[in-house]
């Protein structure tokens, strides 16, 4: 467009010039014409004398015109193919009336180089900012889409984190509450094994007694069979002294008789005596052996129920032991609990977070798009502005 507004300019000034010759031939014919039919020779004189200076101011006026339209059209030669877009050309500033137009055509011409020049280096250089740009925006996008992947992964990873640890909280908590019941349970098995124990003390106790009892019934039947001893002595002598009573009486004859009769009772007397301290004496033996027999079981018995009591003391200790256990294991289960609801609440943030980070990144990911597309629009329109200046031809440097 500037070149064709050059052009034009140059043309319409040719033409003002070609104007102004036709105008004054204009004028002087006319003239001519009325200053012939006029009276009179001053007139004629005048009209020649004015005719002779036109016809002079006429040939000078050719003259110009002639100049101005040889030097117009040179400057129209020099700048035939500066409307082909030869930007290379240079119109010569001569001393006439065209030196200023060729002047301002050069200046024209330098700024459209240095226009032209300008949207060539600036079109190249977004063309491959817009290049390396896309390139990164490719990049970015490729990144981008691998990072949201990745996040969408891990958010994945920390939901099914979250729902393992929702599961593990619900197992301490079951846990918390069996190690509870445990401890209560120990409470009462300790609490168990204590009577026992107190029931086994008094068992014992009560053994003990029942065995010095018994001892004292061995002891008492002991002196018992020592009377019984005793007394079968007495019967025996007894029999003895009757059997010598009878063998006196009979020897006494009818005096004796009387007292043979009272030495065969004794005598019976002391063999029926005899006889009931065999039976008493086997009694006392039997009540011995078994009074024995009793006080040996009765200290069987009582070392059974002291191993016991130390069983059940030791079970007791056990039990304590599994209550304290119990105790510190239901606290670090409650801990555990804790901490576990706590980790949940934090993943369950975390995956909040997560799902948001991953929302960014597929917004980050839809603009890098965006962006690449603007930047390939960019490219193209960066290579239409200099295909629009690549018909300009421009001097070595621009």
């Amino acid at each position: 467009m500037a070149t064709s507004a050059v052009v034009g300019l140059l043309a319409l000034i040719s033409l003002a010039l070609l104007f102004t010759n036709s105008v004054m031939l204009n004028l002087v014919l006319p003239l001519m014409v009325v200053l012939t039919g006029a009276a009179g020779f001053l007139w004629y004189q005048f009209v020649g004398e004015q005719y002779s200076k036109i016809q002079n101011v006429s040939t000078e006026a050719e003259f110009r015109a002639k100049r101005d339209q040889d030097a117009i059209l040179r400057l129209m030669d020099e700048l035939a193919e500066f409307s082909n877009g030869d930007l290379t050309v240079e119109a010569q500033v001569t001393e006439d009336f065209t030196g200023a137009i060729a002047d301002s055509v050069n200046y024209a011409i330098e700024s459209m180089r240095e226009l032209v020049g300008t949207i060539n280096r600036t079109s190249t250089q977004v063309s491959n900012a817009s290049n390396s740009t896309r390139l990164i925006a490719e990049q970015m996008q490729t990144s981008s889409t691998e990072q949201a992947q990745k996040i969408h992964s891990i958010a994945k990873i920390i939901s099914d984190m979250v729902r393992s640890l929702d599961r593990v909280a619900m197992s301490t908590a079951d846990s918390a509450e069996i190690a509870r019941n445990s401890v209560s349970i120990a409470r009462e098995g300790a609490q168990q094994v204590r009577n026992t124990i107190n029931g086994m003390n008094n068992i014992r106790g009560n053994i003990q007694e029942t065995r010095t009892l018994i001892k004292r019934l061995g002891e008492s039947s002991q002196e018992i069979g020592n009377i019984v001893e005793i007394i079968k002595s007495i019967a025996d002598q007894t029999n003895i002294l009757a059997l010598n009573a009878a063998i006196q009486a009979n020897s006494a004859g009818e005096a004796g008789r009387g007292f043979a009769v009272v030495a065969d009772e004794v005598q019976r007397l002391a063999e029926r005596s005899s006889n009931a301290t065999k039976r008493i004496e086997g009694l006392v033996k039997t009540i011995q052996n078994d009074t024995n027999a009793a006080v040996a079981s009765m200290e069987r018995s009582t070392k059974e129920v002291v191993d016991g009591a130390n069983i059940a003391e030791e079970a007791g200790t056990a039990l304590s032991k599994i209550e304290d256990v119990s105790t510190s294991l239901a606290s670090l289960i409650e801990r555990v609990s804790e901490s576990t609801r706590k980790v949940s609440t934090m993943a369950e943030n975390i995956a909040s977070d997560m799902s948001q980070i991953n929302q960014m990144a597929v917004t980050t990911t839809e603009n890098v798009i965006k962006t690449s597309d603007s930047i390939e629009n960019l490219s193209v329109l960066s290579q239409e502005l200099k295909n629009s200046v690549s018909g300009f031809k421009l001097p070595v440097g621009y």
